[in-house]
């Protein structure tokens, strides 16, 4: 048995004796390579985009020039699965075992993950191995252009699902046409005089479609695409499932992170087996992970969620105990979290603020008010980070209408990169395509796409 292994079992040891309760881990060593297309493709194995290609040089160069590093990815499930990197020193994957035993009991604890673990399954890198097998035979079959057609529009639209509803939905309920009324005496007496007739039936009216705004947009154009195949509507689906399955990743980045670094922290602080050498190049490492500002900078204009996470629940354990913070990460995510536990004194000595950046480049801090702190926090996780874009109705001739909700959205769209969503959905509609939103002035503006094969959109006010 290797060092890091002991360790890994005692540390283990350790955190069933302090109350952690959690899926088996199953560690891997893997080289860094390996390690960068995991946290660029999001699996170890899922179909191929060229999107992944541009985000692994984007993580490469980052992480090249100093400006990021990967210690960790671990993907929760019975059991987890965590990859470690073999490159890093004995003392760093110590840290990060320790990190990961944290994550794997607060996934097991929080009532998110769990709903969402129900839906998705526990085993998504078998299921996205499979999946990225049915692509491969999708391009054999029908070739790259084609399928490339598809998965443009599936990843484009991953965060637009709606966490509302379940993951294996029923479809709409049956319309049921409304009967008619009998006719009164006055129109019976009518009918019955010479040369009259009864009057002509009133034309059935296309129950409408959908029935009410529908935000979950991968489900309903891989069930109501008018001319979608199955191998296509295959591909929607499980890009669909796999933003299922991470959902509860995104939404309780800050607690999650925040317990895991509380947990690591405590397990290396109270691991007496640790040699002391050991342990001090291991707190250097944790004090660079929980660092609320990168380099030499003292003052940081992004959260870092290791940070802010970690100082909550060190507050909350100081204030309230260890058994109402295990209760607050069963209960919350990061919305209830930063709204119920980030107060006034912990922001204040947090320093945090919100801010505004000028055209010209100037950078204003706008508010040190607690709920304007809260919200500015929350505001990039809210809907997964996307704007919230609804369908508004299939016309009868299966013209496809999207509306931006951008009252509750609070934010208007960038309308070239909107455009380029719009003619990818409209390539897998195959009828015309028009969203309705505002421009970043909120200004009103209705995008179409008339014909899908050309890729024009026209763009003008509402």
């Amino acid at each position: 048995m290797s060092k890091l292994e002991d360790y890994t079992a005692r540390i283990e040891q350790l955190a069933a004796e302090l109350g952690l309760e959690y899926y088996p881990v199953d560690f891997e060593l893997v080289p860094q390579n390996f390690m960068l297309e995991i946290a660029v493709y999001g699996v170890p194995v899922r179909m191929h985009h060229w999107s992944f290609g541009l985000r692994y040089i984007h993580q490469l160069l980052h992480q090249n020039m100093g400006h990021s590093r990967i210690f960790e990815v671990m993907f929760p499930g019975d059991p987890c699965r965590a990859y470690l990197m073999n490159q890093n020193s004995l003392a760093e994957n110590t840290l990060v075992a320790a990190h990961v035993i944290g994550h794997a009991d607060f996934v097991r604890r929080n009532a998110l993950f769990e709903r969402f673990m129900k839906m998705a399954g526990g085993h998504i890198l078998e299921q996205s191995a499979a999946r990225a097998h049915r692509l491969e035979q999708a391009l054999a079959r029908h070739g790259r252009p084609a399928v490339e057609a598809v998965l443009d529009a599936a990843l484009a639209l991953e965060p637009h699902i709606d966490i509302q509803q379940e993951l294996y939905r029923p479809p709409y309920p049956a319309a049921t046409p409304a009967k008619p009324s009998p006719p009164g005496l006055f129109q019976q007496r009518y009918q019955a005089l010479p040369g009259g007739k009864p009057p002509d039936a009133a034309p059935v009216e296309r129950p409408r479609q959908p029935p009410y705004p529908e935000y979950d947009l991968l489900w309903f154009i891989a069930r109501h695409a008018p001319e979608l195949r199955d191998w296509e509507r295959d591909i929607l689906l499980a890009v669909r499932e796999e933003s299922f399955y991470f959902y509860p990743v995104h939404a309780c980045q800050i607690m999650n992170e925040g317990w895991a670094c509380y947990w690591h922290a405590r397990l290396l602080r109270e691991a007496e087996f640790l040699p002391h050498a050991l342990y001090l190049q291991a707190l250097k490492v944790h004090s660079d992970v929980v660092r609320p500002y990168a380099g030499e900078h003292q003052l940081a204009l992004a959260i870092n969620p290791y940070h802010l996470g970690s100082c909550m629940w060190e507050h909350i354990v100081e204030r309230h105990g260890i058994e109402a913070a295990r209760r607050i990460c069963a209960e919350e995510d990061d919305f209830g979290f930063i709204r119920n536990y980030l107060d006034a004194p912990l922001a204040e000595r947090l320093d945090l603020f919100s801010y505004q950046v000028r055209k010209d480049g100037e950078t204003r801090v706008l508010s040190r008010d607690i709920q304007a702190v809260r919200e500015a926090i929350l505001r990039p996780r809210y809907n997964y980070g996307a704007p919230r874009i609804a369908v508004d109705r299939v016309h009868d001739d299966q013209s496809l209408v999207l509306r931006h909700d951008h009252a509750s959205d609070g934010r208007g769209l960038d309308l070239a990169a909107a455009e380029q969503v719009l003619n990818y959905v409209a390539r897998i509609w195959h009828k015309p395509v028009t969203l309705h939103t505002v421009d970043f002035r909120g200004a009103q503006r209705v995008l179409t796409v008339s014909h899908p094969d050309s890729g024009h959109t026209s763009a003008k006010p509402a």
